[in-house]
């Protein structure tokens, strides 16, 4: 048996517009696999790297974009407990999530809780596991710290926004003056990120240092991040989006980045530093998958019960990837682009 599937294609380095849309057919699910017909699929900033051929550790092209997705299992394969067939699934892809059916690892899934929202649920999977994990495992932050999120209007930004004044963290967040309404409404204190003054800014509003900043800029502002932390808080540096229209090698930025990072790290100043990259621990897949399915389980359930507001930039048709990347290109939307059948 084999099933029909619409996927986008990147060719290669590419304007939004060059993005091709092609049909072929996907063979019946192997042992261990899952087919699932895709609901809904995000556009994040890892697309936005991977069409400038930056994307630290992209496939060749041409390949299928797509970093998560959400959807229905529609068939199993041998090994596979038949019972999944027909339940609401969500998966971390990196790549291929952007099509109408996908074969994938049925141990990569997290069941999706009832009554929810396919496109609400896609926009807190890579969000919310990278959110959860920056604030919970990484950063440790208490309840009653304060933190610094830049770019609280973004997908990671907002989500990470929420989770920390659920866990009672106070938040200040950057973006920019149209969009501190926004913010304000996540429960944040903004701040323009243009301002020129924007370090001093943040530093008035936490005088002995910030318990963790979080950091998805990069390039020469990481200092400043640096130094907004308090004794015993940390630096959690998660993207080098300062570099994305910078010709050159992807991975000098990152290796850069990282290494400034471990040197910050050894200072005997009761500060820290770290570099969050998703798929740390891959190498060992079942610790790895048990992690990513307890965290991405626990902000399913605070999306159910209301605790986690979905934010949602925009619904854009599957064949509308080109506009759907643009849109998140553009810098001027709140939350995340979603892209449906």
């Amino acid at each position: 048996m084999t099933t029909l599937t619409t996927e986008i294609v990147l060719p290669g380095i590419v304007e939004p517009e060059g993005l091709l849309v092609r049909d072929r057919e996907l063979a019946a699910p192997g042992p261990g696999q899952a087919l699932v017909r895709v609901e809904a699929s995000g556009v994040s900033f890892a697309e936005q790297q991977m069409r400038r051929g930056k994307y630290y550790d992209q496939p060749p092209f041409p390949f299928t974009p797509g970093y998560d997705l959400v959807g229905q299992v529609e068939a199993v394969g041998p090994g596979v407990d038949p019972g999944l067939a027909g339940t609401r699934v969500a998966a971390v892809t990196k790549t291929g999530g952007w099509a109408t059916a996908v074969t994938v690892d049925a141990a990569d899934l997290v069941p999706v809780p009832d009554g929810v929202d396919p496109a609400a649920a896609e926009t807190v999977v890579v969000n919310g596991v990278t959110a959860w994990q920056m604030l919970h495992r990484t950063a440790k932050v208490r309840p009653g710290g304060t933190i610094l999120v830049l770019g609280a209007n973004g997908g990671v930004g907002s989500t990470l926004t929420q989770l920390a004044r659920h866990a009672g963290i106070r938040v200040v967040g950057t973006a920019s003056a149209r969009h501190h309404d926004a913010v304000r409404a996540l429960g944040a204190e903004p701040l323009d990120y243009r301002a020129p003054d924007l370090a001093a800014r943040a530093r008035a509003l936490a005088p002995g240092g910030y318990d963790a900043v979080f950091d998805h800029v990069g390039g020469p502002g990481i200092v400043d991040s640096w130094r907004l932390v308090g004794r015993g808080g940390t630096l959690v540096s998660y993207g080098t989006a300062a570099t994305r229209d910078v010709a050159g090698n992807a991975r000098l930025p990152v290796l850069a980045l990282f290494g400034r990072l471990l040197w910050w790290n050894l200072l005997p100043n009761g500060r820290g530093a770290a570099f969050y990259n998703l798929w740390a621990g891959r190498r060992r897949p079942a610790a790895f998958r048990a992690r990513m399915r307890e965290d991405l389980t626990r902000v399913f359930a605070l999306l159910a019960d209301g605790s986690l507001t979905a934010q949602v930039a925009a619904r854009i048709p599957l064949r509308r990837a080109p506009e759907a990347l643009r849109l998140a290109e553009s810098g001027t939307v709140a939350g995340k682009v979603v892209l449906v059948p």
